[in-house]
């Protein structure tokens, strides 16, 4: 689902490989790659330098897209970074207020997230012109576009952050939702029962969390589902919702389905940026194993 409006009316949050490939030359579009992979922090950078989209600026999750962790691990494993630093490396990166920013990552890995952080980001800080690669790399290439090992030079400038903090949700407005809100969960069923914890040391989720798999966002072709097949998949009816993962990055592919379903970022779709990583910084914190009732369509 690419270059259409979402359920809302709204713009969509994504862009096709032909349309990339259509306006590419255009000098206010910008290409982040943000390939990556949590199980070696070099892979997306050594993809990057093997072939890109030309004119692509690399995007590392934990030096570009990522604060400092914390010693006490409040904020998560992968915290988010400080507005005025993140702004400074968009402007590095030749990105302005004004810059139509498309990122990608490569859904084909089985981590396709990467890029949908960076949009979320780019939104948390004001920017309305940024979009996710509908299918990523592997979908620029089945277009015909051109992959090179140039990195082009570029022409730093200035972007001023404008900070929405209503896309955040703050561990103490987890703890203090309403039974209106929605909690989603957005990992794999297997850690959200807390079966296995491959990454944090502490398994389980949230009280009162539903299981929403960030996985079912997405096609077995790794493009976005259409926004009723993501209404359908969240059932989340009219509820607002705050959505977390493991530490905020693999969650933002469920923001951006909700999006597609009609509900834009916002108080009623924010994430909570530390998540699971978190959560589990304070032991005062109630954890949970095994499934609940999904209560679903909260009204």
């Amino acid at each position: 689902m690419s270059d259409a409006a979402t359920a809302s009316g709204l713009p969509s949050p994504l862009k096709s490989a032909a349309w990339l490939l259509e306006h590419l030359a255009d000098p206010q579009v910008r290409v982040l790659d943000c390939r990556y992979a949590l199980s070696d922090p070099l892979v997306g950078r050594f993809a990057y330098m093997g072939g890109h989209v030309p004119g692509a600026v690399y995007a590392d999750l934990e030096t570009d897209l990522s604060g400092p962790v914390q010693p006490d691990g409040a904020g998560g494993r992968h915290p988010l970074p400080d507005p005025e630093a993140l702004a400074a490396w968009l402007g590095a990166a030749g990105i302005d207020n004004n810059s139509i920013v498309v990122a990608y990552d490569d859904p084909s890995t089985g981590q396709g997230f990467y890029a949908a952080r960076a949009w979320w980001l780019l939104r948390w800080l004001g920017h309305a012109e940024v979009y996710v690669l509908d299918g990523g790399w592997p979908a620029y290439l089945a277009a015909g576009g051109e992959a090179t090992t140039d990195e082009a030079p570029v022409t730093s400038t200035t972007f001023t952050p404008h900070v929405r903090p209503e896309l955040v949700a703050t561990v103490q407005e987890v703890q203090a939702r309403d039974a209106a809100t929605l909690l989603i969960d957005s990992r794999a069923p297997a850690r959200y029962r807390g079966e296995t914890e491959p990454i944090d040391r502490k398994a389980g989720h949230i009280p009162g969390a539903v299981n929403r798999d960030w996985t079912g966002a997405l096609t077995p072709a790794g493009t976005f589902r259409s926004g009723p097949e993501q209404t359908e998949r969240l059932n989340a009816g009219g509820a607002s919702t705050i959505t977390y993962c493991g530490s905020g990055v693999s969650a933002t592919p469920n923001l951006l389905a909700r999006e597609l379903a009609g509900v834009p970022l916002g108080a009623e779709n924010r994430l909570y940026a530390g998540s699971w990583s978190d959560w589990i910084s304070d032991e005062g914190r109630e954890i949970v194993e095994g499934e609940e009732v999904d209560r679903g369509a909260v009204t």
